[in-house]
């Protein structure tokens, strides 16, 4: 099995300073121009990274993605998502082009649901997108703009910055309008996509009285007839992550979505999301973004 990566150690191999990090509820979203990396002498290792990636890179590289190698050369828009281990290779050590990153919470955060529908972040789905020079101008400009906004001091920039990325997402999928239907290759992977939609289907909570009701490994695995066992080795074989942290994440970005869009008093933000003790809430959140509710509602 890979290993998993974060966004810290990658920063920490690209560049010489590790940029500065956006704040807690801007789902880890940072752009950057290819100029701005410093060149390698070793490629990042073969792994799963905590985070999704798009890229727009020109010249001649090589890809090492899941249980493929791709040959890239001219103008390409890729696609990586953390499901995917992979390995990027520049051949052309002057390449230009840019990039950005963000966390699934990116996505919740703005849209109040995840991206596991786009095809370009399902299993199975089209990552690479060869682009001819009209489309590579086009692509370029829209990167551009993304890094013009986040360089700005706009107060609701990173919705902004959503629409845009979304701009960018929805040009590659009018490319590949007939995608073809992704037959899943294994039990594993059929088990991990019917448990994203199970927990995809409980949000976004829109009302007080609304109340998850899937909040554990077990009450997935109760629902999927598994044992709880079989449920996190599935997961963890195809995504790199356990259940458990796959139920953090959604409940994290979820809460932040809830204390930024709505005027709930955090103590029924709390029981919404399944927490009998608004303090448990409060420590569960404060464990996984070093911030606490209040502080995110008040940004």
């Amino acid at each position: 099995m890979s290993k998993i990566e974060n966004l810290e150690a990658f920063y920490k191999h690209k560049f010489n300073d590790i940029p500065s990090l956006p704040p807690v509820d801007a789902g880890g979203f940072k752009v950057f121009n290819l100029t701005e990396t410093t060149s390698q002498r070793t490629p990042l290792p073969y792994a799963r990274y905590d985070f999704f990636k798009i890229m727009l890179i020109r010249g001649n590289h090589r890809c090492h993605y899941a249980d493929k190698s791709i040959n890239l050369n001219g103008s390409t828009l890729i696609f990586f998502n953390p499901s995917i281990p992979y390995k990027f290779e520049r051949i052309d050590k002057e390449a230009t082009g840019f990039f950005c990153v963000f966390k699934e919470s990116f996505f919740i955060e703005n849209h109040r649901h995840g991206n596991h529908d786009l095809p370009m972040f399902s299993l199975g789905g089209k990552t690479v997108y060869h682009l001819n020079d009209e489309q590579d101008n086009e692509i370029a400009i829209l990167f551009e703009k993304i890094i013009t906004e986040s360089n700005s001091q706009y107060k609701f920039k990173y919705q902004l910055l959503f629409n845009l990325v979304n701009e960018l997402i929805h040009y590659a999928i009018k490319m590949e309008p007939n995608e073809h239907i992704y037959h899943h290759p294994d039990t594993n992977s059929r088990i991990t996509s019917i448990f994203t939609e199970l927990l995809e289907q409980q949000f976004p909570i829109e009302t007080v009285e609304q109340s998850i009701n899937l909040r554990t490994a077990s009450d997935f695995a109760e629902k999927l007839a598994v044992h709880v066992n079989h449920l996190n080795r599935a997961i963890r074989s195809t995504t790199g992550k356990t259940t458990t942290n796959h139920i953090n994440e959604r409940l994290v970005a979820e809460a932040i979505a809830l204390l930024k869009h709505t005027n709930w008093n955090i103590a029924d933000i709390s029981y919404c999301l399944g927490f009998t003790q608004p303090a448990h809430f409060t420590h569960f959140f404060k464990k996984h973004t070093n911030s606490t509710p209040t502080s995110v509602r008040l940004v």
